[in-house]
């Protein structure tokens, strides 16, 4: 409007100045050129708002979207504010732009060449942030697969673990029933030569050489006998429990009479009398059973005396309860 007021006001001052007719038609026809740039300028700028608002409202309904995402993961948090920081500085660029139009609106600019040219950056760097956010959407979705990937990974495995609890649970409970039954089984032998104890998922059935065996004997005593046979039929009820005999001897060296050499001639045979009589009197499996000697070297209480050593002689029989299910689920993860 100012511009065609100011094409009133020349004209007017054409005629009554007596200016040349053909300077006045330039004059006019350099006036059109300026209107027609400007509402050419005007509506590009129009249509560049429009864009810019579209482009605005997406960048608002994507940011909604990735605000879910954010809470996820406090990366993807971090890349999501970088991209908001890029953003305000867009939208500043954008204002100068649009401060700028309105400067060349009023008269202040008129270099449409260099306004276009900055319009067609502002363009190009939303089209540039378009893609970087499509990029960021297709890493959240690749991280959000693999969480839930993860996720059913740690299900699988809780319930590995639960399974192996349950079965250690079962296990433990099997032990302390054991315990129980040589308890009932051995009431008359207990504290007189003969402790049971529960330790580290196995029961420890000990017996004192004065119970079991003369002093450098192998052959095992009367009462030693009938402890045992006690022991032979709680195994022989208890097929799912593996039986380790362990002969223990003192710290003092066999003067080697006869067969027996020396405290591991001594052990090895102690533990394998006392194996025999297990099998003699039940049917348990031989399978089951190992006989081991372990002379001297295991001993109970360290010390050099008479009632250190009395304590070192002994035998043990370890009874585990079987694993195979423990190791079934092992192996089958």
């Amino acid at each position: 409007m100012k511009i065609r007021n100011l094409s009133i006001g020349i004209g007017f001052l054409a005629i009554t100045s007596c200016v040349p007719q053909k300077l006045m038609e330039e004059t006019n026809a350099k006036l059109s050129t300026c209107e027609a740039e400007a509402v050419h300028a005007k509506k590009t700028a129009t249509d560049a708002e429009a864009k810019n608002a579209e482009l605005n409202e997406k960048l608002v309904k994507e940011a909604k979207e990735l605000a879910g995402l954010q809470r996820d993961t406090a990366i993807m948090g971090t890349n999501l504010k970088l991209l908001q920081n890029k953003y305000d500085k867009l939208n500043s660029v954008n204002d100068q732009l649009l401060e700028k139009y309105n400067r060349l609106l009023s008269g202040v600019e008129k270099d449409n060449a260099s306004l276009s040219g900055k319009l067609q950056l502002t363009q190009e760097q939303l089209l540039k942030k378009e893609d970087e956010l499509r990029a960021l959407e297709l890493r959240l979705k690749q991280q959000q697969q693999d969480l839930d990937k993860l996720a059913l990974e740690l299900k699988k495995r809780e319930e590995r673990v639960n399974e192996l609890e349950a079965i250690l649970k079962n296990k433990d409970q099997a032990t302390a029933d054991l315990k129980k039954k040589l308890q009932d089984a051995l009431f008359n032998f207990e504290n007189k030569g003969l402790t049971i104890t529960q330790k580290n998922g196995k029961v420890y059935v000990s017996l004192d050489e004065s119970l079991l065996f003369a002093s450098g004997k192998t052959a095992v005593e009367p009462k030693g006998v009938e402890a045992l046979k006690n022991v032979a039929k709680v195994l022989e009820q208890n097929a799912d429990i593996n039986v380790l005999v362990e002969g223990h001897t003192d710290d003092i060296p066999m003067k080697g009479v006869g067969d027996i050499k020396d405290n591991w001639d001594l052990s090895v045979m102690r533990a394998t009398s006392v194996t025999k009589i297990l099998l003699q009197n039940s049917t348990t499996d031989p399978k089951r059973i190992t006989s081991a000697g372990r002379g001297e070297f295991f001993p109970i209480d360290n010390a050099k005396t008479p009632e250190a050593r009395k304590k070192n002689r002994r035998t043990e029989i370890i009874l585990t309860p079987k694993l195979d299910e423990l190791f079934k689920v092992l192996e089958n993860n």
